[in-house]
């Protein structure tokens, strides 16, 4: 994969029983660079868990954050523009995702684990039936 694949996860955990830090470790091992933001810092594997906003652009969001945290990331997400934005299960959060689709920003529920496994990470999302 090129860096134009680097996928965000956000609500990333050092935990290892957390979906977010398996998602961490499926996509590296997919071979997608991947940045962990969570809110304290730590390791998956050999990615560092970030806690200041990325500088770097990235091609996707991984949401693993209860829509109640979520709003604090709204402008950083719209002015980030990924080209998309995953809500894995219990991430739903529709007002969220309608200012990303007015901002022109694919959205996606999802898992991104099942996404993986199931090798339909590069497309899902990206075309209207997903949308």
């Amino acid at each position: 994969m090129s860096a134009s694949w680097t996928t965000l996860v956000i609500g990333a955990s050092p935990h290892p029983h957390r979906y977010s830090y398996l998602a961490v470790q499926q996509l590296q091992k997919h071979g997608y660079p991947v940045i962990a933001l969570g809110i304290h810092e730590g390791m998956i594997d050999q990615v560092p868990i970030v806690t200041s906003w990325p500088s770097t652009p990235v091609h996707t969001v991984s949401l693993y954050l209860h829509p109640r945290h979520q709003h604090q990331y709204e402008n950083k997400l719209i002015a980030m523009h990924p080209v998309r934005v995953i809500f894995n299960p219990g991430t739903e959060n529709a007002p969220l995702e309608q200012h990303l689709r007015e901002a022109g920003i694919a959205v996606i529920e999802a898992c991104t684990l099942v996404l993986l496994s199931t090798h339909q990470f590069e497309t899902a999302g990206l075309n209207q039936e997903f949308n």
